[in-house]
């Protein structure tokens, strides 16, 4: 099951909880139920936002040359910008 992060603003607490994908957090008292604590001195109907946080990836371990950097895979890094200048310059005659 994936990790979310929820936070609080009545209490600015921020909970990480695992959950199902299709499942959804709204309240201060569910997360505190998904997460197996006390709700404390916040009231359960205090509203909760997940928190979204940006993926990291290394272009280094794309493709089929893993551990290269600029390689000439499909998927390795540059290769975005190699195939657009390839196709400019091949119409730019």
């Amino acid at each position: 099951m994936p990790k979310y992060d929820y936070n609080c603003p009545a209490n600015g607490r921020t909970i990480e909880v695992m959950h199902r994908m299709s499942e959804r957090l709204t309240t201060w008292g569910e997360l505190c139920k998904c997460a197996g604590i006390e709700a404390g001195d916040t009231p359960a109907d205090s509203p909760v936002e997940k928190v979204l946080l940006a993926g990291v990836v290394n272009p280094g371990n794309l493709g089929s040359d893993s551990g290269r950097t600029g390689g000439d895979s499909a998927f390795g890094a540059g290769s975005v910008a190699k195939a657009y200048h390839s196709t400019k310059n091949r119409w730019a005659r």
